[in-house]
């Protein structure tokens, strides 16, 4: 999925269905947002929290997503958006002394990533390497 705007473009990827609760997710995602993703994958390595391995796959995910479909460079990147939303949540529950019951709620969340370039180039712009060609062809 990919949205291009006047910041540029920016190159998305998602987790759905992550057996973890959002509020424990966006302990680790609010670490890494805005930093350029070598960073953010080196900070999630060091991290004890269970959410950062998941994170750090979506993060490389969405590098692989913008090295194959946009020819971007990994140095280029950095973390516009990340987001933990709330997922499906899985009822059950044990049988307590005394006839009673006692519900367990099993919550998961769903995540989203947006990376963009750190100096991306205007729209409309051609690139400056590109241009230097075409006066010395002219020349």
């Amino acid at each position: 999925m990919v949205s291009k705007d006047v910041k540029g473009i920016a190159v998305r990827a998602r987790l759905q269905h992550l057996t973890m609760s959002p509020r424990k997710a966006r302990l680790v995602i609010d670490l890494v947002r805005g930093m350029p993703v070598d960073e953010a994958i080196g900070q999630l390595h060091h991290l004890p929290n269970r959410a950062a391995q998941p994170v750090a796959k979506l993060i490389r995910s969405a590098v692989a997503n913008a090295e194959d479909q946009f020819g971007l460079s990994a140095d280029d990147l950095f973390v516009a958006e990340i987001a933990a939303d709330e997922g499906p949540r899985k009822r059950g529950g044990r049988f307590g002394g005394r006839g009673r019951f006692k519900p367990l709620i099993k919550r998961s969340c769903h995540l989203r990533v947006a990376l963009r370039e750190l100096n991306p180039l205007p729209l409309g712009e051609p690139d400056a390497s590109a241009t230097e060609g075409d006066q010395e062809a002219e020349a």
